[in-house]
C-alpha cells in the first residue's frame, strides 16, 4: 500500500483567510500590543480623516477645492441628520457621530481595496464603537434626566395590564441594542467581501472562460461600495436614534 501523502484536489477557496489577523513583523504569538494588520489599516483610516477634515480643510477658503468640498458635504449631510432625528438639542453631540460616520465610511471603503484589510469586518473593532455609544447614551440619559429616564420603558400610551409585560421587552431590546449595533455592520461588510473572494476563486480557475464569475465579482463589488456607505449611515442614524432617546425619554 502506498503510503504517499494525498495530493489536494478539487477546488480551493478560502473566503474567510481575508479575516485573519496576523501580526505584521511575523510570528504567531499576538498581545494587546502587538502590531497586527488590523492596527495598520485603523491607522491608515485615521489618517484619512485627519487629511480630509483638517489638512483638507485648513485653507477654508471661499470656493473650495475638491477635498474641502468633500469635507463640506459631509460635514452639512451629517449635521441635517443629527438635528432631524435627535433635535437641535442633539447638535451639541454632532461632533461624536461624526468621527464615528467618517471613521466608519473610510474603514469600509479602504477595504474595498486590493489586499486591504477591512477593521470594520470584525466584531471586537464594530463592539468597541457600539459599546462606546450604548454606555454614551445611557449615561447621558440618566445624568440628565435622572429616574425620568426610567420612563423610556414604560409605555405609558398602553393599556395599564399590558405595561409591565411591554416595559420587560423594553428593556431587553434596550441592552440587545449594542448586539445589533454591532453585528448589523460587521456581518454585511464580511458577507460582501467574502463573496467577491469566491467568485474569484471561480474566476481563477475558469482562466480565459471566466466572464460570469468577472461580471458577477464587478457587480458584486459595485454593491459593496454602496452598501459600504449605507452602512455608516445605518450606523450613524441609528446612534442619533439612541442619542434622542437619552434627551428626550418621555416621547
Amino acid at each position: 500500500m502506498s503510503t504517499e501523502a494525498a495530493a489536494p484536489s478539487g477546488l480551493q477557496i478560502h473566503p474567510m483567510d481575508q479575516f485573519v489577523v496576523k501580526p505584521l513583523f511575523g510570528g504567531e504569538t499576538i498581545n494587546f500590543y502587538t502590531p497586527t494588520n488590523v492596527t495598520l489599516w485603523m491607522a491608515l483610516t485615521v489618517l484619512c480623516v485627519i487629511g480630509l477634515l483638517v489638512l483638507g480643510t485648513r485653507g477654508r477658503a471661499i470656493v473650495p477645492n475638491r477635498v474641502q468640498s468633500i469635507a463640506e458635504l459631509a460635514y452639512g449631510f451629517v449635521h441635517k441628520m443629527v438635528e432631524d432625528v435627535a433635535g437641535k438639542d442633539g447638535l451639541k453631540y454632532f461632533p461624536y457621530i461624526m468621527t464615528l460616520f467618517i471613521f466608519i465610511v473610510f474603514a469600509n471603503f479602504l477595504g474595498l481595496l486590493p489586499m486591504a484589510f477591512t477593521t470594520t469586518s470584525h466584531i471586537a473593532v464594530t463592539a468597541t464603537m457600539a459599546l462606546a455609544v450604548f454606555f454614551f447614551v445611557t449615561i447621558l440619559g440618566i445624568v440628565k434626566n435622572g429616574v425620568g429616564f426610567l420612563s423610556l420603558f414604560w409605555i405609558s400610551a398602553a393599556p395599564l395590564v399590558l405595561r409591565p409585560i411591554l416595559a420587560l421587552i423594553e428593556i431587553i431590546s434596550y441592552f440587545v441594542r449594542p448586539v445589533s449595533h454591532s453585528i448589523r455592520l460587521a456581518g454585511n461588510m464580511m458577507a460582501g467581501h467574502a463573496v467577491i473572494k469566491v467568485f474569484a476563486g471561480f474566476a481563477g480557475v475558469l482562466g480565459v472562460g471566466a466572464i460570469a464569475p468577472v461580471a458577477a465579482i464587478t457587480a458584486v463589488y459595485a454593491l459593496e461600495v454602496l452598501v459600504s456607505f449605507i452602512q455608516a449611515y445605518v450606523f450613524a442614524i441609528l446612534t442619533c436614534v439612541y442619542l434622542k432617546d437619552a434627551l428626550h425619554p418621555h416621547h
